[in-house]
């Protein structure tokens, strides 16, 4: 079992995204958080609708800070769009995942959005069940 964290600015959209379809796909068999570096007051409504949409109810969700703590637990971290911002651990694996921020965008770009993350999820959790590509 693999722990992933996934980090944006605000924790408002694509970290939210991100772990919401990776704890789907994943079926308990990886764990997943995530945070903000700047974490907003609530999730971005438009982001809400979308995943709803797919049947993922995030509306109980609340952003969250990025900790030393949170960033020392995941074994994989993957960030998109907090720059220097960003933890860096050694010994921990990175990715970094160049994604537009949803906020402000229309529903139709989120759901773009939202699909890419799923396409990456689903080729990320192939890679930490050992499976090819």
């Amino acid at each position: 079992m693999t722990k992933v964290l996934f980090v944006c600015l605000h924790n408002a959209g694509r970290s939210q995204i991100s772990r919401a379809l990776f704890d789907q796909a994943a079926q308990g068999r990886h764990q997943a958080a995530c945070a903000g570096t700047t974490p907003a007051d609530a999730i971005h409504t438009n982001v809400l609708e979308a995943m709803a949409e797919i049947g993922q109810d995030l509306g109980a969700r609340r952003p969250v800070r990025l900790t030393d703590e949170l960033a020392e637990w995941a074994e994989v971290v993957v960030t998109m769009g907090c720059g220097d911002q960003c933890p860096y651990i050694p010994g921990k694996r990175y990715l970094d995942w160049d994604l537009q921020d949803p906020k402000d965008r229309t529903l139709e770009e989120v759901r773009g959005i939202r699909d890419e993350i799923g396409r990456r999820v689903a080729a990320l959790i192939q890679e930490l069940d050992g499976r090819p590509r």
